[in-house]
């Protein structure tokens, strides 16, 4: 209930007011069953501004320190991050991957829309970065289709490094499903992930127009990376997987 007073009640108005969100392709999402909405990530405003034009419920993963706090402050952040769609995943053990994964599967099989940043962080400068291959694990192992969606704009209404919105103009461009299904069978080959996770990612590179970048933007943010000197789109399907 409280993550439909949020969307319809409390933020949505004002985020539409603020943003004045375009949606292109909505007809490309499901009205029932599981998939995966596979977005590239600008802004915080991200995960608001997604569910916000799609009718359905979007489930996000979250770090587990927004639902663990104390006090006001954390039961406020725990109310917030429920409210919003977002369930909770412990990301400091060692089995934190596989945790995140089983919590995914769990969402899909309830037949629920998942959201999910393949790049694994905001992007540190408006380009595109490298996927991580989890995104791909899970869409092999479910079967379940996985959405490409553009967002277009959102780093403009919610600067990075700010919570300040600003009124501009927000696109979301859905893309056709993308089945993967000539894999089966194939999970857990990394070659095969790759080739999974870098046609998602050429696939957001035509919806969005972003530059795209060879490495992962977790690398570029902690400063352990330096510019590559090409920047080629990935291929769809690596000479390696190729054979």
């Amino acid at each position: 209930m409280a993550y439909w007073i949020f969307k319809y009640i409390l933020l949505g108005p004002l985020l539409a007011l603020i943003g004045r969100p375009k949606i292109e392709g909505l007809e490309h999402v499901p009205q029932s069953g599981p998939a995966i909405l596979a977005s590239n990530h600008l802004a915080v405003m991200d995960s608001f501004y997604l569910p916000l034009v799609v009718r359905r419920r979007i489930t996000f993963l979250a770090k587990s320190e927004y639902f663990t706090g104390t006090g006001f402050k954390g039961w406020w952040s725990r109310w917030f991050f429920t409210a919003v769609g977002q369930v909770p995943i412990d990301r400091s053990s060692a089995d934190a991957a596989q945790a995140a994964l089983d919590t995914a599967k769990r969402v899909l099989g309830e037949g629920k829309l998942l959201g999910m940043y393949p790049e694994g962080t905001r992007s540190p400068d408006g380009r595109l970065y490298k996927g991580k291959t989890g995104l791909a694990r899970l869409a092999l192992e479910t079967g379940v289709p996985v959405i490409p969606v553009a967002m277009i704009g959102t780093n403009k209404v919610n600067p990075p490094g700010t919570s300040m919105l600003r009124f501009g103009k927000v696109t979301v461009r859905f893309g056709k499903p993308m089945d993967f299904s000539r894999f089966d069978g194939l999970a857990g080959n990394r070659f095969i992930e790759r080739a999974v996770i870098d046609e998602v990612i050429y696939e957001l590179m035509g919806l969005s127009g972003q530059e795209y970048v060879d490495i992962y933007a977790a690398t570029l943010k902690n400063g352990d990376g330096s510019e590559p000197p090409g920047k080629a789109a990935p291929s769809r399907i690596p000479e390696t997987a190729a054979g």
